[in-house]
């Protein structure tokens, strides 16, 4: 059984000079609720797969369709929701439609979140 007492303080105290230190240096609630919403396109597992995927190589859908063993509209609908979240980028070429990420930030993320993970373990 996890005793819950250890999450938080058995005395009361408080700490007025971080306190406020920290209130002013945190960044804005704009800003905060943002970046909830890119964890919440990030917690999609198929999602992951494809950034996965597509930080290993600039791909169209029926390569992703191929690699994932998904359906053409599946795939298309998770990367709408992803270049909505400016994570994937894509362009023409002739009739097909290639798919990279949107800058080395979405590699980084993906990157350190794996990292983190394979460190736990």
């Amino acid at each position: 059984m996890q005793d819950h007492r250890a999450e938080g303080c058995q005395e009361e105290c408080f700490h007025p000079d971080v306190v406020e230190r920290v209130r002013t240096e945190m960044p804005g609630e704009p800003l905060q609720e943002e970046l909830a919403q890119l964890f919440k396109v990030l917690g999609d597992h198929t999602r992951i797969r494809i950034l996965n995927a597509l930080c290993l190589s600039e791909l169209c859908v029926c390569d992703l369709t191929s690699i994932l063993g998904m359906n053409q509209s599946a795939v298309s609908h998770q990367l709408r929701v992803l270049r909505d979240a400016k994570l994937v980028k894509s362009r023409k070429q002739g009739k097909n439609v290639l798919y990279t990420l949107d800058d080395t930030h979405v590699s980084t993320l993906i990157r350190t979140g794996s990292e983190h993970i394979r460190e736990g373990k």
